[in-house]
């Protein structure tokens, strides 16, 4: 779900935005299909492989060694063809959103790389080269971050481009989207540990990883913030256009998620929700509103320009819109109760010292009750997905082809400026 929905969704966006931001066709035709195609066959080879066992067993990771050399190939063709479009635009100002992308193709090409270090034994199965405590903490360096730099920063730099697009208005301050992004490279890569509180990883370790995740508060709800105020004076479209519902639910969960997230990573609240499902809510709460708000929303504002045909029927997009809505809160609220009473009866005492509950039976048996409403309001999710899916497929049999011929447009080449003209210029807000 992760590389198929979430990676297809970055790349889409990232090609469509990336041209209009730097005013430019992307540097290679050649390369954007062979990026598509490989990625798809990537994507198959892991729907093939990973039913029938052969995986790395690491979250995140678990494609064997075949699949992980296509990644890096496919990757650094995505590489190239973005960086060699930004060499080649014709707007001299880099726009925040372009920031965003650049820091998603570098970072995950150094986490990829580095975890996925192995030793092959057959054609399908190798060992990684690290292992024990080391093993642990290079996997959680790149399993944090993959999370930071393949989930967050690419959607970051795209709700900077489709939420000013879509009500019209420039991003409510500039300044904060720069300090947002500096503060989110920064202290990002180094809260790793708290995946691995009251391990064997080091305490110092486990410490750094709790205090740069409680630091990560102040730039992803900065950035929360600067997104939402984006609307001040609109916010009858949220009402109104089902593209600004999807990525203003979207930025919420970013918000909600980046809160969580930090709190989860203080140690007396780790103590209580380590293990448990309180974490399967946090993660979906991020995957399932957030980054699936946020690809609902771009997938309804890019059909209608792709495709030139007005949305079949916004009534549909609304509808899918509160069945995702419902189904990602009861998920997380479901998820968050298990979690907890998971927690609590695993640390329950009687009055002679001993646990209450010794046999992890019983709290499986406690709990069932609660993934079956997780399994509705996945089902609910689900059916919302499917609606969307009828919507698409309807409003693109009603276009006349994906025609984007008339949007050519002449620009002139970008001229350097002297070293006394660049300190002319006028800083951006």
């Amino acid at each position: 779900a992760i590389f198929a929905f979430a990676g297809n969704a970055i790349f889409a966006a990232v090609y469509y935005s990336t041209q209009r931001l730097c005013k430019t066709r992307m540097f290679s035709d050649f390369l954007s299909n062979f990026h598509f195609w490989g990625w798809q066959l990537i994507i198959v080879g892991a729907a093939l492989t990973l039913p029938f066992g052969y995986t790395q067993s690491k979250e995140y990771a678990e494609l064997e060694w075949p699949l992980d050399l296509a990644v890096v190939v496919i990757w650094v063709v995505f590489t190239v063809n973005l960086i060699g479009t930004i060499i080649k635009r014709r707007e001299r100002h880099i726009y925040v959103a372009i920031w965003f992308y650049i820091a998603t193709v570098v970072t995950v090409a150094v986490l990829y790389v580095t975890n996925n270090v192995a030793l092959p034994v057959s054609i399908l199965k190798s060992y990684p080269v690290y292992a024990g405590v080391q093993d642990a903490m290079v996997q959680w360096w790149y399993g944090h971050n993959a999370v930071a730099f393949f989930l967050t920063t690419p959607f970051l730099g795209l709700m900077y481009y489709f939420i000013p697009k879509a009500v019209d208005r420039p991003v409510y301050s500039y300044r904060l989207s720069i300090v947002h992004f500096w503060g989110l490279v920064f202290i990002y890569i180094w809260a790793g540990p708290h995946h691995l509180l009251y391990t064997a990883v080091p305490e110092w370790a486990q410490t750094l990883g709790m205090i740069f995740s409680v630091m990560l508060w102040a730039p992803s709800w900065g950035g929360m913030i600067n997104g939402l105020l984006t609307l001040r004076g609109v916010w009858d479209k949220v009402r109104k256009e089902p593209v600004v519902k999807f990525l203003v639910a979207g930025v919420t969960f970013y918000g909600m998620s980046t809160f969580e997230g930090p709190l989860l990573s203080i140690k007396s609240v780790n103590s209580l929700s380590h293990y448990t499902d309180w974490t399967i809510g946090h993660v979906h709460g991020g995957t399932l509103g957030w980054n699936g708000m946020m690809s609902f929303g771009m997938i309804y504002f890019l059909l209608p320009k792709l495709w030139k045909s007005e949305l079949y029927s916004k009534k549909l997009a609304n509808i899918h819109f509160w069945f995702s809505i419902f189904g990602t809160v009861i998920y997380m609220v479901s998820m968050w109760v298990a979690g907890i009473t998971q927690g609590l009866m695993w640390k329950a005492l009687d009055e002679s010292g001993r646990l209450q509950y010794p046999d992890f039976v019983e709290t499986v048996t406690e709990i069932v009750p609660l993934y079956w409403v997780r399994a509705i309001s996945g089902t609910l999710y689900l059916a919302g997905f499917l609606l969307m899916l009828y919507n698409v497929w309807k409003t693109i049999r009603a276009s006349k082809g994906a025609d984007l011929s008339d949007e050519k447009a002449s620009a002139p080449s970008l001229r350097p400026l002297s070293i006394e003209k660049q300190f002319e210029q006028k800083p951006h807000r």
